[in-house]
């Protein structure tokens, strides 16, 4: 994992928050599942105790990515944000040159992303398509679905 998480400072405490509950919390509660099913009998023919690792390599593989995250976190000040162009963080309204539905996005990090709120990833294709972009300019982006043209109507923070 060696691209670089822009996050927000709450985003990035919530991070850390969820990680040290992990660790602390749910860590040993796997390993105390384990202990008990191992108490038991047979292993081979132990079903609790087979959900019991399974559960616990997903806590770890759930742990190293958080962790990982973290390590290449970069946090943002929100008050240190150009808005002459689209860039992290900026809300950007688009008109979709197709429908002439006009739509409102905030480009945010893969964490942060929900696109309920209006919030779309840095990675995802119309995150990467309006990058850069300045009011005025079309940004055509390949979807799954086609390619569509977004015209930049503003940005803000």
């Amino acid at each position: 994992m060696s691209d670089t998480n822009y996050v927000k400072k709450d985003t990035f405490e919530k991070m850390k928050e969820e990680l040290q509950h992990m660790k602390g919390v749910e860590r040993p509660a796997a390993s105390r599942a384990i202990a008990e099913a191992r108490e038991k009998g047979d292993l081979k023919e132990n079903a609790e105790y087979d959900a019991a690792k399974e559960a616990q390599g997903m806590l770890e593989a759930k742990i190293k990515y958080l962790e990982g995250v973290i390590a290449t976190a970069r946090i943002l000040d929100e008050t240190n944000i150009d808005t002459s162009k689209v860039s992290i963080l900026t809300k950007v309204t688009v008109t979709n040159m197709g429908t002439k539905k006009q739509v409102t996005y905030q480009i945010v990090s893969e964490k942060e992303a929900d696109l309920k709120l209006g919030k779309i990833s840095v990675t995802s294709p119309i995150g990467k398509g309006l990058l850069g972009k300045v009011i005025g300019d079309i940004a055509e982006v390949q979807v799954p679905a086609g390619q569509l043209k977004f015209k930049v109507e503003n940005i803000t923070i």
